[in-house]
Formats: C-alpha cells, sequence, structure tokens
C-alpha cells in the first residue's frame, strides 16, 4: 500500500485539494482527499510543494511502431503494398524497446494509443498501451482500440504516384466504402449461418477486422485534415452505421456544429509543427477552443514522432494559448482522452477504483521547465527523474 501526500491534488473530476492524499492499494486508487487515514505501515511518499495528476494519455500516435532513429528498420507504420489492410494489427508492430517509451515516462505519459499510419485508406487496427512494461501483451490497455483509415492527402500521395488506386479523393471514398460492403456481406452470411440458413463464409482475417467495425465493436478512426475529408467521413459513417472518431481534424472547427450534433468526437493535433502540407493550411491553434465553443467532444495527441510523446503536456499548453481553458486542456490529455477510447472507468481521473496511474511533477505541466519527478502505473514506481 502506498500514499502520496501533502501535494497539490488534481483529481481532474472537477475537485481539487490543494493538500491532500491518494492512497493507492493493489494497483488501484483506494482513496483521495484531504484527510485521509493511512494504515500502519503503509509506504509513504511526501508530495509537499508539487503537483499530484492523473498519467497522461495519447490517443494517437505511433510510439513502438515508427522508431525516431531508423529509417526503414524501426518503420512498421505502414504497408505500402495494398491500400485496403484491414487485417494489420498493430500489436503486432510494437517493439517494447523502443527510446519512445522511455521518453513518455519522462513526460508523464503513462497511456498511448498507437497504430499504423495514414498511407492506406484502411490501415489496420490500434492498440491502447501503458507506457511501461517487458512485453507488448503486459503492456496492452485494449485492443482492438479502433481501425485506422485516412482519407485526403496521405493516401494520394502514396499511391497516386505508382498510378495505382487511390488517386483521387474520390477513390479513396470508394475503396473504403467498398471494404466495408464486403464486410457487411460477409457479417449478413455469419447471422445467416448462426440461424440455421446457410453455410458460414470461408474465414477472411480482412472482414473479420471489418465486422468490429460494423459490428459497433470499435469506432472506424479516420485520418481526416480538411472540412471536406471530414464531411465525407461522416457521410460514410451514416450510411454504415459505424462509430466514428476524427483524427487530426484540422478543419474541425468549420463543421464544428455538425461535428457536435452528430456526437462525432476528434482528436486534434499534431500542434507543434508548421504548415508541412497543404492539408495545413489552415491549421490553428484556436481549434480547440473553438471546438469547445460548438460542444464537441476533443482530445489532444502527439502523432509521435511527428511530435516527440514527451511533449504531449506542451502540445495541450498551445490549445490554452489558442484560447482553451486550462482545465478543459488538461482534461483534453486525462479524462477526455480516455473516454474517447472509452476507458473512463479505468483511467484519466483519480477517482476509488480507477488504475493508479499518477504522476508527480515540481510544477504545472503547461510550464517548459516542468520535471516530471515520479511516475507510477498501476501503483509501481517506473520512472523516477534523475537530477
Amino acid at each position: 500500500m502506498l500514499a502520496i501526500k501533502n501535494g497539490r491534488v488534481l483529481t481532474m473530476t472537477g475537485v481539487e485539494y490543494p493538500v491532500g492524499t491518494v492512497l493507492i492499494a493493489d494497483g488501484l486508487i483506494k482513496e483521495v482527499g484531504d484527510a485521509v487515514p493511512l494504515p500502519d505501515g503503509v509506504q509513504e511518499i511526501d508530495a509537499t510543494g508539487k503537483l499530484v495528476m492523473p498519467g497522461l494519455i495519447d490517443p494517437h500516435c505511433h510510439v513502438g511502431v515508427i522508431e525516431e532513429i531508423f529509417r526503414d528498420e524501426g518503420n512498421d507504420g505502414n504497408e505500402y503494398s495494398d491500400p485496403v489492410t484491414p487485417h494489420l494489427r498493430a500489436i503486432d508492430a510494437v517493439y517494447p524497446d523502443d527510446l519512445a517509451f522511455r521518453d513518455a515516462l519522462s513526460g508523464g505519459v503513462t497511456t498511448v494509443c498507437t497504430g499504423p499510419g495514414s498511407a492506406n485508406v484502411i490501415g489496420g487496427e490500434m492498440v491502447v498501451l501503458k507506457t511501461a512494461g517487458k512485453t507488448v501483451d503486459e503492456m496492452v490497455v485494449r485492443f482492438p482500440a479502433g481501425l485506422k483509415a485516412a482519407l485526403g492527402e496521405n493516401p494520394k500521395r502514396a499511391y497516386g504516384k505508382e498510378r495505382k488506386a487511390p488517386v483521387t479523393r474520390m477513390a479513396s471514398a470508394g475503396l473504403l466504402r467498398t471494404a466495408l460492403v464486403q464486410g457487411s456481406e460477409y457479417l449478413r452470411k455469419q447471422e445467416r449461418a448462426a440461424a440455421g440458413q446457410g453455410d458460414p463464409p470461408d474465414r477472411d482475417l480482412k472482414m473479420e477486422a471489418l465486422t468490429r467495425v460494423l459490428r459497433r465493436e470499435i469506432p472506424l478512426r479516420v485520418h481526416a485534415h480538411r472540412a471536406d475529408d471530414i464531411l465525407t467521413a461522416l457521410r460514410i459513417a451514416r450510411e454504415f452505421n459505424v462509430q466514428l472518431v476524427i483524427e487530426h481534424a484540422t478543419e474541425a472547427d468549420r463543421v464544428a456544429e455538425i461535428l457536435a450534433r452528430e456526437n462525432v468526437p476528434v482528436v486534434i493535433g499534431p500542434l507543434l509543427i508548421n504548415r508541412a502540407k497543404v492539408e495545413l493550411r489552415h491549421k490553428s491553434l484556436e481549434t480547440a477552443a473553438r471546438l469547445a465553443a460548438a460542444g464537441v467532444r476533443f482530445a489532444v495527441m502527439t502523432d509521435h514522432p511527428v511530435v516527440p510523446v514527451q511533449f504531449l503536456g506542451l502540445s495541450a499548453a498551445l490549445t490554452v494559448r489558442g484560447g482553451l481553458s486550462e482545465e478543459r486542456a488538461l482534461r483534453a490529455v486525462t479524462a477526455d482522452a480516455a473516454a474517447l477510447l472509452g476507458l473512463e472507468d479505468r483511467l484519466g481521473t483519480l477517482e476509488p477504483g480507477k488504475e493508479a496511474d499518477v504522476i508527480i511533477l515540481d510544477g504545472s505541466i503547461f510550464d517548459v521547465r516542468t520535471r516530471v519527478e515520479r511516475v507510477f502505473i498501476a501503483g509501481r514506481q517506473v520512472y523516477a527523474c534523475e537530477d
């Protein structure tokens, strides 16, 4: 049993304790408050003058899949041989010794959603991981966590130069629709067979991944920067009645009322970059504030290695510069990120029963001078800052 006491505790539930205690037992938070009785023999950590809060959550990155210091050897993000690869699984590409996992801990990031890149119209299934562990299997929080798809420039660039579809935005949408139609037919045959009305289809891994989306077990997570691509994703999601998450969402503020009305969440970012391609023409730090004003649910990403994962807190800080409240910015990398990943019952806040992913800092996560001093995952210390 462990008690982190005397720190300023941000629970991310709307409750803050200027001098509080977080009591941890069996990997879970047992109690949080300003007058928590401590059992005999409990290990105590004095956090006087420090900030105590939930570990940060990066809802979209490529940690462990695309390594920074390698080219082809460490890049397993995109399978360029086929634009439609729903059967690929990010869990099979993650390298637990990727230096990015240590970097994540140094920035207070305890959970990441990592997955394929955006070269393919359908890239494969994403996975949510804790950022400490010897094997991928022990790090997994949720798999699959969504099926990655992409519209816009990236699939066109990857395949158009080879004169192979997609060459246009129309082709990207067409390939996505075709795959979902095939998945629907596969699902129909499965359901008919279960009802005794025919033989089941031959096993098809591509179709199995698509049926998880069509059954609404996992969301379709679509890379879409421009407003027109966002609307195409919405159109397809309506057509097939699937859950949708918009990734990157550079121009999401231009269609914010529609996103709010249809309750479609977005993951915005990366923010610490320049306008590296045409789709980023309208990149703005004010996007998050505009989405918040419109009632759109959102979280903030790094897209590591595009922005190093340890700068997730600073990425959230940029939304404050753009007009978002500090509380909402913190939620975008804690509670709201957890909810977007369907993990609000486990992560994102300091509450009894939640997993004890806790970080101790010597200042605000928004301050570039702040150091993350200690990181706990499931109540176990996995990182301590070296002086």
